[in-house]
């Protein structure tokens, strides 16, 4: 099948819509017919890609690892540090950092190369590293973690992007699945890791121990990592610097308020509104700016093909239902289950066992129906099991939320992967970052999304049960439950059972949420998504002189 990317879909009975004649910026592409194929990348072969494979996993590790290993030292820093009142944006500031610069390094990736953008981001992540360890107070240090920040999202971006770049769509199943795997271990063993290191040595070896992975995974990127040459544009590639601070800055506002709302200042409260008025404001400037630039950080085709669109919001709504177990499930295992920190890990953890598995299988799936039916399969079996969740007996055995996260890693292993690997497949090279980062970009700020959203219907199903239904000798407000869950012995045996009941309800009102969030997805991909994404051939996608020539074809599949 030829043709351009505005073709219409025969199965999807509609449009794909970005076609060349109508996007300025987007290359023509070909595969033999048109012009002459460009060479595939130059490190194919098993024994090439295994260094570089092995860097990319020590960079996805410390991007996965430092959004969570200060989690558990934040005693130690604080009492040495002080700033209590503020030690929040230790982790809000490096998720903002990491949030508002994919778009950038994505863009980046595909006009100089994934290789110079991988490189710089490891190197600002180590000197971030360095200058965290070195902090005097807690407002340098929350600077410094923005500094990482600043590397990690260069690091998450480039990582995934390479990743495709390296492989073919038949084998890009595995090393995702490796990826997965490395992710999923790193979230959960950053809290582990954290508390050892604080508790048996000193909190800053938290970010001195990132100096010999990155080296490592510094060295094997300048070794190994070959990109194949590219023609040398006529004129010289403009960077749309104008774009990008405007991306940042309303990436900035937006997740400041998300994060900060509720907690720092009450939603209606003149923070939040002139925060979210802000930021609404910065997002038409945004659009305004990105629709005159020559090469804008976003590009609007990332929002009128279907494919990409759909993918965007189908990830964005996982995001948000992601915030469900990561955040909510360790306080109910040890709130209502009566865990400690180590079992409620493992009521967590035990999802990153399945989930690698069901990404690695699922190229077994896809190559059969499709990426968008093998997506809608995975999100329908985590809908079921979200919607179960609020269905478990009260208090329950541990291992009842156990098998459900084993059962929900399974099902978004068999959604996110299938969606990813299928919307890099569509593109070529020279949009492949860009597009990976917008799919990255969505999920992150659903997260932000999710936890704003969902911290709030906690809070709100906490006040009310503990307002509207007092029991003698509880206070009525939201102290109380942290009071009554850290030393039950002060309260009676009905008013602490009381607080585990509400925090029972409250996690049962998130997780009927989070399948809100899973039904948003299956909407994306049913209404938006077309049925068969357009998978351009591996000659076709790659960088080289068929990228530049001018051709208006392209060899591609449906699937």
């Amino acid at each position: 099948m030829g043709g351009t990317d505005g073709r219409s879909d025969a199965n999807a009975g509609g449009t794909d819509a970005g076609s060349t004649g109508r996007e300025g910026g987007e290359s023509a592409r070909t595969a033999g017919g048109g012009g002459k194929a460009a060479a595939p990348p130059a490190v194919t072969t098993p024994r090439g890609r295994r260094p570089v494979v092995a860097a990319l996993m020590l960079g996805m590790a410390l991007a996965a690892i430092d959004g969570t290993i200060v989690s558990t030292a934040v005693p130690q820093i604080v009492g040495d540090l002080g700033g209590l009142a503020v030690f929040s944006w230790l982790f809000s500031g490096y998720l903002l950092a990491v949030t508002v610069t994919l778009p950038l390094y994505g863009k980046l990736s595909d006009t100089f190369g994934r290789k110079p953008v991988l490189i710089a981001g490891i190197i600002l992540f180590l000197v971030g590293s360095v200058l965290c360890a070195a902090a005097w107070n807690m407002a340098a240090l929350i600077a410094f973690r923005i500094v990482q920040g600043l590397g990690g999202g260069a690091l998450q971006g480039t990582v995934q992007t390479i990743a495709a770049d390296l492989y073919p769509l038949k084998e890009r199943p595995r090393i995702q699945a490796k990826l997965s795997t490395v992710w999923a271990t790193s979230a959960v063993a950053g809290p582990v890791v954290g508390g050892l290191l604080a508790g048996y040595a000193d909190w800053r070896w938290i970010f001195l121990i990132n100096l010999p992975v990155g080296a490592v995974a510094l060295w094997l990127v300048v070794r190994h990592l070959h990109e194949p040459s590219r023609p040398r544009p006529a004129a010289r590639p403009r960077v749309d610097w104008a774009g990008a601070l405007a991306v940042f800055a309303t990436g900035s506002l937006l997740l400041t308020a998300l994060v900060q709302g509720g907690v720092a200042w009450p939603w209606l409260s003149a923070p939040s509104l002139g925060l979210f008025g802000a930021s609404a404001a910065l997002a038409a400037l945004t659009v305004v700016i990105e629709r005159r630039a020559a090469e804008p950080i976003i590009p609007g085709w990332v929002w009128r093909r279907r494919t990409i669109a759909s993918v965007n919001l189908a990830l964005g709504a996982m995001g948000l239902l992601m915030v469900a177990p990561t955040v909510f499930l360790p306080t109910y295992a040890q709130s209502v289950l009566g865990l400690g920190p180590i079992a409620a890990g493992f009521v967590l953890s035990v999802m990153t066992l399945s989930w690698p598995v069901s990404a690695a299988l699922s190229d077994r799936v896809y190559n059969r129906i499709g990426f968008r039916r093998t997506a809608m399969i995975g999100m329908s079996a985590a809908l079921l099991v979200l919607l179960a969740f609020p269905l478990l007996p009260y208090p329950g055995e541990p291992w009842h939320p156990a098998l459900l996260m084993l059962l929900l890693g399974a099902a978004l292993g068999l959604f996110q992967l299938p969606l990813i690997v299928g919307v890099q497949s569509t593109v070529g090279w020279a949009e492949r970052g860009t597009t990976t980062a917008s799919v990255l970009f969505c999920r992150q700020v659903g997260q932000s999304i999710g936890a704003a959203v969902f911290g709030a219907v906690a809070n709100g199903v906490l006040a009310a049960r503990l307002l509207d239904a007092p029991v003698d000798g509880l206070p009525g407000d939201l102290d109380a439950v942290t009071r009554a869950l850290e030393d039950p012995g002060a309260f009676s045996a009905a008013a602490t059972d009381h607080v585990r009941r509400a925090v029972d309800a409250a996690v049962d009102y998130v997780y009927v949420g989070a399948a809100g969030a899973a039904a948003l997805a299956l909407l994306a991909l049913i209404t938006l998504a077309p049925r068969r994404f357009p998978v351009i051939t591996e000659a076709a996608a790659a960088p080289g002189p068929a990228e530049t020539a001018g051709a208006a074809g392209r060899a591609d599949t449906d699937r």
